[in-house]
């Protein structure tokens, strides 16, 4: 018996149908279809996704690479300001050093200004305590010797140093020492003493005393010529013998007659005795003073014409220094002048030379 052959004959539309309905039909497929339909939504939105972080991961992966570029200038230029900057840092680094070795000049100049300043300062003071001291010793001129104490006492005072300070007080004491000193004038009476000796070589001598000249009385001009002729050999004639004799009335012994190197000599003791009694007033050795002015007198008085202006004028100048009193003491100055230079002394064997620089 022979088998059919069977042959791939597609089934009718209808069939497959028929099939898929059956087949949809089927939990199984319905659940296998949702899958599928939930599998290529979840596709689709992933890939959606995909595309939109691949898009932002694009966008940001430029961004990054802009801030990366920015970045790297950023890096770039601030390397370049770091080394600006430290070229600055190393150009003031190079300029404070400078500074501060100028700075430490300075100071060193100023302090070694300073103490010249000081040690100058002490100097002048010194030297107008010394010259007071001077004038006081050799001249006995009060008002010197206040003006050159005034004088380094306003110098002290314009200093602040503290260590200046006992030596301006001395001072202070020493002015009103001698504010208060009642002495004589002692310049105005070397003056004075210097006029007559000054005029000694002008007095004239005792010795050389002339009778007054006579002077003839002029003729009247109503008397004849020839009686006026008369009348004045006549009055020629009597006055050459009333010349004759001179009758005068002296009060004292008969002047001292002497030869012309007596008279210099005479002038020249005179100027020596005016002279011891100028150094006495400088010394203040009132016994000697009035005794040296009391044989100048004496000599005037014993070999000058006392009818003269002049010598009544050395007279009158004597008689006053006579009666001067000299005999006055004045301040020392002596523990002032020490207290200077021993301050001298200690800021010269001070480190550096002096306390400290002036503020």
């Amino acid at each position: 018996m022979e088998t059919p052959v069977q042959t791939d004959v597609p089934p009718p539309a209808e069939t497959r149908n028929i099939g898929w309905r059956d087949a949809w039909r089927r939990p199984t497929a319905r659940v296998v279809a949702v899958a599928l339909v939930v599998v290529v939504a979840q596709w689709v939105d992933s890939r959606m996704q995909v595309n939109s972080l691949q898009q932002e991961l694009a966008r940001r992966l430029g961004e990054g690479d802009a801030v990366a570029k920015e970045g790297r200038t950023l890096a770039r230029q601030s390397q370049e300001g770091l080394a600006a900057l430290q070229a600055k840092v190393a150009v003031l680094e190079a300029k404070l050093a400078e500074t501060q070795s100028q700075a430490v000049a300075l100071e060193a100049m100023y302090q070694e200004i300073s103490s010249t300043r000081d040690e100058r300062l002490l100097a002048e003071v010194e030297q107008a305590v010394v010259i007071a001291m001077q004038q006081l010793q050799f001249a006995g001129n009060v008002e010197a010797a206040l003006i050159a104490l005034q004088g380094a006492e306003g110098r002290l005072a314009r200093s602040v140093q503290p260590q200046f300070l006992p030596v301006r007080k001395l001072i202070a004491r020493d002015i009103e020492r001698l504010k208060g000193t009642p002495g004589a004038n002692v310049s105005g009476l070397s003056l004075k003493i210097e006029s007559v000796v000054a005029a000694v070589d002008g007095l004239p001598l005792a010795y050389e005393q002339r009778p007054k000249a006579e002077t003839a009385k002029p003729a009247s001009t109503t008397i004849p010529a020839s009686v006026d002729y008369w009348r004045g050999i006549g009055a020629d004639l009597w006055r050459e013998l009333r010349q004759l004799v001179r009758i005068e009335r002296i009060d004292q012994g008969d002047p001292a007659l002497l030869s012309p190197n007596q008279s210099f000599f005479l002038r020249e003791n005179l100027k020596l005795r005016l002279l011891n009694a100028r150094l006495a007033l400088l010394q203040r050795d009132g016994k000697i003073f009035r005794e040296e002015v009391r044989q100048s007198r004496e000599h005037l008085d014993r070999y000058f014409d006392s009818r003269a202006k002049a010598v009544q004028a050395a007279q009158s100048t004597l008689k006053m220094l006579a009666s001067t009193d000299v005999s006055f003491d004045l301040p020392g100055l002596a523990e002032t002048l020490t207290a200077l230079r021993n301050l001298k002394f200690a800021r010269e064997r001070s480190p550096g030379g002096a306390a400290g620089p002036a503020r």
